[in-house]
This record gives C-alpha cells, sequence and structure tokens, in this order.
C-alpha cells in the first residue's frame, strides 16, 4: 500500500529506437501529422508534439544505453513485428490512413470497422515498426 505522499508518476515518454532520428522525425510528421518539437544537433534525439506524452526518437545503438540495458532487438524477418505497437487516434481514420502511406508508410491492413465500435487501419512506418490507426472509442 503507498504511503501518504508517495511519488505518483506520470507518463512522460515513448521512446522509439529507430536507424535515423531526423529522417524518423520528419516522417512522423509528414505521415501522421505531428510537429517536431526537437531534433537535437548530434541528430541522437528528436520529440514530436504529441500532447500530454512525447514520442521521442533515438538511435537503434548507442553507447549510452546499450552496454546499461541491453541492445535493442529486431525482428529477423518482414513476416514478424517488434513487441510494441504505437496507436494514434484520429476523427477521419480513412483521411489518416492514405496520408500516412502517401508519404511512405508501408500498408499492412486498410481501415475497417471493428465489432467494438472502432474504426482501425495499420501500417508500417519507415523502420517496420507497426503503427494502428484508430478512431476514439466511447465507453
Amino acid at each position: 500500500m503507498a504511503s501518504e505522499g508517495a511519488v505518483s508518476p506520470a507518463f512522460a515518454y515513448t521512446v522509439v529506437y529507430v536507424k535515423d532520428v531526423a529522417k524518423s522525425a520528419a516522417f512522423y510528421s509528414a505521415a501522421f501529422g505531428y510537429t517536431v518539437r526537437r531534433l537535437d544537433q548530434s541528430h541522437k534525439w528528436a520529440e514530436l508534439e504529441s500532447g500530454t506524452t512525447t514520442i521521442a526518437f533515438t538511435p537503434l545503438h548507442q553507447r549510452e544505453t546499450d552496454a546499461l540495458t541491453g541492445a535493442v532487438q529486431l525482428p529477423d524477418s518482414a513476416g514478424e513485428r517488434g513487441p510494441v505497437e504505437i496507436c494514434f487516434d484520429y476523427a477521419d481514420v480513412d483521411a489518416a490512413y492514405r496520408r500516412a502511406v502517401d508519404s511512405g508508410a508501408v500498408p499492412v491492413s486498410p481501415p475497417e470497422q471493428k465489432s467494438w465500435g472502432q474504426k482501425v487501419g495499420y501500417v508500417r512506418d519507415i523502420d517496420g515498426i507497426i503503427v494502428r490507426m484508430g478512431s476514439h472509442v466511447r465507453a
């Protein structure tokens, strides 16, 4: 049981490990509509304006973290995917899907209405990461 005055966490960052930080930041801006908040001069860190939680990009391998937390492991083939999926909500999923594909995202599954009331489509980003684009599901 938490003690009184205990620190309450706030979800702050999702860090995406990518091959080229600047290229990925530009891709997410064009394909998914985010504004690049920060791209450091070394191109080892970028952030997107994404509301209360920041989406950040950093290189797949970097000496600062590989020795501490282990190297990033990528899927062995295009038929596999990593253990994380990035999800974005859109009012117009069809338009968002077309924008992403027109900007270089690889189509996986076009938007379709799901039985739970959400419209969902899937693409792969330029690093092969699955991105789900869906409508907001109201409780």
